[in-house]
This record gives C-alpha cells, structure tokens and sequence, in this order.
C-alpha cells in the first residue's frame, strides 16, 4: 500500500524499501542516485540501453512516494509550447463569436484580450503541470530526452534552474511543490554538457543473471524458480551475439510472462522459437537467433534438483 514519505526522513535502505514495494529491483547504486536526488531536490539523468528499467525507476518512485507521475515523452519536434502550455484556440474563438454576436458595447479591446487569454482557456502541458500540482510534490518523468532536439535541452533548463515559467499573459508562476524530477535517454544523441552539469547521473546497464532473476521473482512471484534461471541465463547468451539490437530487461519480461501463461516450466528449442519475437524486434534478429539455437550456439541449462519449486 502507498504510504505518506516525508523525504527528510529517507535513507538509502529506506528508498531501496519503497521501491521494493512497487516491485522493482533496486541495487545500492540504484538506491543511493534515487535518494541524493530526493534529498538534494536535483534532477535525476538516467543513461542506458532501451528496455533495462529507466523508466520504471520514475512509475515506481511516484507509486511509492504516493504521488501523480506526470510524463513528457520527447520526440523530435518537441517544442516549449508542447512541453509547457498552450492556448485553447477552438474555445477562444468560440468565445470571441459568442461575445460579437451579443455585442461587446463597453468593453474595450485590452479587457476583451484579457478574458480569453485567461485560465479558462489555458492548456497545462506536463511541465506547467508539474509546477501547478496544489498538494505535494510530483514525480515528473521527462523521456527520452535525447530524442528532443538539442535545442529543447535550452529551454529545459531554464525550467529546472528555478522551477518557474513565465507566461506573457499570465505572469511568472512558481512551483508550488517541487518536483521530483527522473529524466532519461537512450544516449541516441549527447545531451548539453548545462543539462548534465544540473543533475545527478546514473547508467543502467543490462543486469547481471542474479539480478535479471529477482527481477523477473518480483514481477511474477509465482513463476517457477528453475525456468526463471533457464531465462536468465539464455537471455545473457543472447546478449553476447552481435544482433541489430540487444533485448532488454522489459523483453525478459515480455517472455517469461508469456511463457508462464503458456504453462511452460522448462525450456526448450521448440518451445523458444516461435515466440522469438518477443525476444528481438527484427527479422535479421530472429532469423540470427533461429540458426544459433539449430546450430546448439545457445545452450539451454538444466537447472539444479534443489531449485524445484518456486522462489514466489
């Protein structure tokens, strides 16, 4: 159950706690870049492959902290507008026709500028979002930043530096809790050397067999413990193959999911191949994969006797 967290009162163990109760793995690296950003209110940059849990760390933390997430998924394009407010045009010229044709008589221009560039009228985007939130702090997730263009990395800023926004018509507004903020990217460009002077940093990597194995127990607490470490280790061998692109922990999950709900408790050839679309994402992929496992390249392991069972 989400609890109320007074962040002064955090440790590492503590945050390593709550993020355990939303499921999800944390290592003390994990944990300790977590609880520096919450303790120091600076942004988290979070760097590494697609599909190791970047992401999750922001739906996690906002669950476990008991607060709204608000996500800004970059994309190319993506301007200050889109990412902090715009005007609601159709409503305003509604309103413009509505006031014609009951006539404005007394009213001048300025008062009639003034009503339709009101609040009524304004479309919060996340960022405005973020610093309107009237109860406690948000978790805003801004992600894939690097699919932004480096341009928006310069607007972002202004934003961070003093958690405010001026809108002309509006005035300046301040945020009335400080967000916690978890930004990502898949390194698919460098970020400005301003934006990562301005967070804490931390790379995920692709996890080690121990840790992809507690990750997948704590997803799917019932799977058995023997299929869960057969999973474990192919997906390592898959990742040592030079394929167009390497599956990540969300993959892992995708397959172990679908294998539990396929009843399947062990692993073999037969049982892998048709489902090695859930595995990689492109035909060159699935077909490297087909020939390794025809050509014994990825060993399956038997697990021990003493793993019967489950770790649930």
């Amino acid at each position: 159950m989400p609890v109320t967290v007074n962040v002064e009162e955090l440790t590492v163990e503590k945050v390593q706690e709550l993020l355990a109760g939303q499921r999800y793995v944390a290592d003390r690296d994990l944990a300790t870049a977590v609880y520096l950003s919450l303790v120091l209110g600076k942004p988290l940059l979070v760097e590494g492959p697609a599909g190791v849990g970047k992401t999750e760390i922001a739906k996690a933390l906002a669950a476990a902290l008991d607060t709204r997430l608000i996500r800004l998924q970059c994309y190319e394009g993506l301007d200050a507008h889109t990412a902090l407010y715009e005007w609601n045009y159709a409503k305003q010229i509604l309103r413009i026709r509505l006031e014609e044709s009951a006539g404005t008589a007394g009213r001048s221009l300025e008062e009639r500028e003034r009503s339709i560039f009101s609040e009524e009228f304004l479309l919060e985007r996340p960022l405005l979002a973020a610093l309107r939130q009237p109860d406690r702090s948000p978790v805003l997730l801004i992600d894939e930043l690097d699919r932004a263009d480096s341009e928006f990395d310069a607007f972002l800023l202004e934003v961070l530096s003093d958690f405010q926004v001026t809108i002309p018509e509006l005035g300046t507004i301040q945020a009335r809790h400080r967000p916690h903020v978890i930004i990502t990217s898949n390194r698919t460009r460098e970020l400005s050397d301003a934006v990562r002077r301005r967070c804490l940093y931390l790379w995920i990597d692709y996890p080690s067999p121990e840790k992809e194995r507690a990750v997948i127990e704590a997803r799917l607490p019932g799977i058995d413990a023997r299929l869960a470490r057969q999973i474990c280790q192919f997906m390592q061998q898959v990742r040592r193959m030079d394929l167009d692109k390497l599956p990540g922990t969300a993959e892992t999950l995708d397959w172990a999911r679908a294998l539990v709900l396929m009843h399947v408790d062990a692993l073999e050839p037969e049982v892998i191949e048709p489902m090695l679309g859930l595995i990689v994402k492109t035909n060159g992929d699935v077909q490297r994969l087909r020939r390794a496992l025809h050509d014994g390249e990825l060993v399956l392991a038997a697990a021990p006797a003493q793993e019967v069972g489950s770790d649930g």
